[in-house]
């Protein structure tokens, strides 16, 4: 698919938890092509930031996007300045997305800002759905997938809102069962979600959080290693265009 980048019009922001920012964007040609599980690059108007900034779909309506994003650097720090009115450059949806699959009960992980995309993706699931969501501290988009019809069960690293550990310990402590996972967050936590579903002999899909440069695999400056039938054992995957999202089970955890 060839990169489209387009200005945008926001139609509403705002600061729904400490340093998380929930942008609208009105952008008909990017949102009638979007897909849950993709990413689209944010461009910052500033020439002293060169690279697009990769955020992940929230939600999807028929002219719009809603990205939701942590303020981590000088790109993010611009976006959170805009208001409603102002324009901003986004490039048409990219990687791969989620594959739905059908199930009786659909587990939905999501850590930090890796919650996001479990949003849009909710809307595509039928049958029963569970998401099990971790935060350092504040929690945010638990309305919007309970109104969607999910069970949500929230960790804290604190222990200030809901179970006190991480998103695997809750699952555990709750006895939390599905019969496909879904999944995207930091690494560390894809990596043990990976080898607990591969334990209890489910199915997970994962979505990496790599930095990109590109967006859409010419600098091959995202990459993991896969499982691969051949010599070495392995091959290279770009993120970004290959995934973000890959099976638990293909990924080489450990390289």
């Amino acid at each position: 698919m060839s990169k489209q980048v387009v200005n945008g019009k926001i139609i509403g922001q705002d600061e729904i938890a400490p340093m998380i920012f929930k942008m609208i964007i009105e952008a008909p040609e990017i949102a009638q092509n979007a897909k849950c599980g993709q990413f689209v690059n944010v461009y910052p108007a500033s020439k002293s930031t060169l690279l697009p900034r990769p955020i992940s779909i929230c939600e999807i309506g028929e002219t719009t996007l809603t990205l939701v994003y942590g303020v981590v650097g000088e790109g993010t720090k611009e976006f959170a300045t805009l208001v409603t009115g102002d324009t901003i450059r986004i490039s048409s949806a990219m990687g791969n997305g989620y594959k739905v699959q059908e199930a009786p009960v659909s587990v939905l992980v999501g850590g930090g800002i890796g919650v996001p995309p479990l949003v849009e993706l909710a809307k595509h699931i039928k049958g029963e759905k569970i998401a099990v969501l971790g935060f350092r501290e504040e929690p945010f988009l638990v309305k919007e997938l309970e109104n969607l019809g999910v069970k949500v069960y929230v960790a804290t690293d604190s222990g200030k809102v809901g179970f006190k550990g991480n998103v695997l310990e809750l699952i555990q402590a709750e006895g939390i069962k599905g019969d496909y996972f879904y999944s995207c967050g930091p690494k560390v936590m894809l990596k043990a979600l990976a080898a607990y579903c591969s334990e209890v002999n489910v199915p997970i899909q994962v979505s990496l959080e790599e930095r990109m440069g590109c967006g859409y695999g010419a600098c091959v400056g995202c990459v993991c290693k896969t499982k691969a039938d051949n010599e070495k054992g392995f091959e290279h995957k770009k993120v970004c265009k290959d995934g973000p999202v890959f099976l638990g089970s293909e990924v080489k955890w450990d390289e």
